[in-house]
Formats: C-alpha cells, sequence, structure tokens
C-alpha cells in the first residue's frame, strides 16, 4: 500500500458517483468546515449508496443525507451502479426543485 498514488483506488469503491454541476457550483458557496464533511459523505456513498441515516425523500425519487444545517439530495441506480448528486444546500433550500 507504501506505492500507491494518492487517490488511487483498490476497487473498494463500488459505485461511480456523478456530481451534478448544479451541485458542483452549491459546493462553492459552502463554508469550508462543511465542504470537507460534504465530500467525505460523498465518498463514502460510492461503498454505500443506502446509509444507516439516508432517509428516502417523500414524492419524488431520492435520497437525502444530513450534514450539519445541509443536505445531501441524491439518486442511485443498482444496475448501472452509479450514484448522482443533485442538490446540497442548506436545508432550507435543499427540498425545492
Amino acid at each position: 500500500m507504501g506505492n500507491c498514488k494518492k487517490g488511487f483506488r483498490l476497487g473498494l469503491s463500488k459505485y461511480s458517483v456523478v456530481i451534478s454541476r448544479k451541485a458542483r457550483k452549491q459546493i462553492k458557496s459552502i463554508p469550508k468546515k462543511y465542504q470537507l464533511r460534504i465530500m467525505g459523505a460523498i465518498d463514502l456513498l460510492s461503498n454505500n449508496p443506502l446509509p444507516p441515516k439516508a432517509i428516502k425523500l417523500s414524492g419524488r425519487d431520492g435520497y437525502r443525507i444530513r450534514i450539519g444545517e445541509y443536505r445531501i439530495i441524491y439518486t442511485f441506480n443498482a444496475k448501472q451502479l452509479m450514484i448522482l448528486v443533485i442538490n446540497i444546500a442548506n436545508r432550507s433550500d435543499a427540498y425545492k426543485i
């Protein structure tokens, strides 16, 4: 393991994660303190798309994860092994379509 380059994965992540353009822009506007936690949570999704604290959204497709006062809204396709992060926003704005 000492020869692994930074960012190299040993096939441990099962799902590929795609972050929408909107979500990427939203991450940049979030304080750094939360950015690191959010990116860590998104990275963990690649191994488990339904962590214990993920909640299914009612009234629309998708799930949410709570990171402090922020929410990560995402969907996943188990057949294609892909997770799509749709929205990352403060809880007051996260559920607006």
